[in-house]
């Protein structure tokens, strides 16, 4: 019963200034719908970097120029990746764990089409096995093939994003596009990846190396050289083929001062997850900060509310009423705004979850709905502990005695 008139006492406390609760009630939803919405934004981004990765296959290994052990050598004494090592790894007769290799270069240039321009977001220059290796597939043609490389041809494979936005419903295939001020006439369209964040792996043109090389790159260093191991479990003998074949090719007696770095999806994969779980704490650390902010104005918003009922506390006491009642209500009403507002702040963590934010498509982690919602709770009593403290501590001469 009494727990009752406590809980009646303090929703009509509330209600008599609905306003200045709505507005604290606020906060509190604002600082729990951060918290959900940010956290799934975190986690949303680490689930597409882990799709993408894993969708380039299982059985694929990067070539990087640049020290695997810190950069013990000197930058001026790394030498370059070439085609020439691409081509030392594909005729290694003793390589049997390594399948196919992909010498890559990448740059960046602008696509016409009749009166349309869009900027892609790469443009690779590689051999065909690149498609293998990167899990690249045609929906719509066909790929450009080895004699295309050897001949030059001016051919290329559009991404399913840059297709859309150069010819929307149309047909490229056969179609002609200049890319840079160079034309090329489109074979192909590659199935679309799908992905979500920053990078789209759908919007790329993809052409012959020395296409590309002799319109955008010149016939230097490559980007990086993509090898495709026989299967997934001997991509570990592919990588000690890899280091030995590079190893001869670079003149390099030690292997610990190798200027080269080979990264596999495994290795790739767990570096690219710490990194997200760290930003997805640093984003949870901001959202608990506004959090922090909504507990403070309950404290505020109490601190007033005492006082304007400091003489209404005086003739409660007057008439015999407990510390514990007194300090029962205040505490229940702070509750009830933390609840309330959290309440409110969980649907709109969910409701807003269902929408993307900067290319990101959040994903709602349970844990956090329930955490936010406790913290929310323990710092509505938290922060209503001090106030509803001073007004049980009222002596009821000087409540009264109150103006």
């Amino acid at each position: 019963m009494i727990l009752w008139q406590t809980l009646r006492f303090a929703v009509g406390g509330l209600a008599a200034n609905k306003v200045r609760s709505a507005l604290t009630m606020l906060g509190v939803l604002i600082g729990v719908a951060s918290v959900i919405l940010l956290l799934a934004v975190g986690n949303g981004s680490s689930v597409a970097v882990k799709d993408s990765i894993t969708s380039l296959g299982t059985n694929s290994l990067t070539v990087s120029a640049g020290s695997a052990f810190g950069g013990s050598r000197a930058t001026s004494s790394v030498k370059k990746l070439t085609v020439a090592d691409a081509k030392a790894l594909a005729s290694d007769a003793d390589s049997s764990a390594i399948k196919s290799v992909a010498p890559v270069v990448t740059t960046s240039a602008t696509a016409l089409y009749g009166n349309v321009s869009y900027s892609p977001g790469s443009v690779v220059g590689t051999y065909p096995a690149y498609f293998e290796t990167a899990n690249q597939k045609v929906a719509h043609g066909e790929y450009f093939t080895d004699d295309d490389v050897l001949g030059s041809r001016k051919v290329a494979v559009l991404g399913a994003t840059t297709a859309k936005q150069l010819f929307d419903v149309e047909d490229p295939v056969g179609k002609k596009i200049v890319l840079g001020g160079t034309p090329f006439t489109v074979v192909g369209v590659l199935q679309a990846k799908g992905g979500s964040g920053f990078t789209d792996p759908d919007d790329v043109v993809i052409a012959p190396l020395p296409t590309v090389q002799n319109a955008f790159t010149g016939f230097g260093a490559v980007n990086q050289i993509l090898v495709q191991a026989s299967s997934a479990e001997t991509t570990t003998a592919a990588q000690a083929e890899i280091t030995r074949v590079l190893l001869g090719t670079h003149a390099i007696a030690d292997p610990t001062k190798a200027d080269f770095r080979i990264t596999n999806q495994a290795s790739l994969l767990t570096a690219r997850e710490s990194t997200t779980k760290t930003f997805t704490v640093l984003l949870g650390a901001v959202a608990a900060i506004s959090l922090l902010v909504g507990g403070i104005g309950i404290t505020n918003i109490m601190l007033v509310t005492v006082t304007e009922r400091t003489r209404e506390i005086g003739i409660r006491k007057a008439l015999g009423a407990p510390r514990a009642v007194i300090l029962g209500q205040f505490l229940t009403e702070s509750t009830l705004l933390s609840v309330i507002g959290a309440g409110l702040g969980v649907a709109a963590g969910i409701v807003g979850s269902h929408f993307s934010i900067v290319g990101i498509k959040p994903v709602v982690i349970p844990e956090s709905v329930l955490g936010a919602f406790g913290i929310a709770v323990a710092i509505g009593l938290f922060f209503g502990s001090y106030p509803a403290n001073r007004a049980a501590s009222l002596r009821p001469i000087d409540a009264l005695r109150h103006e």
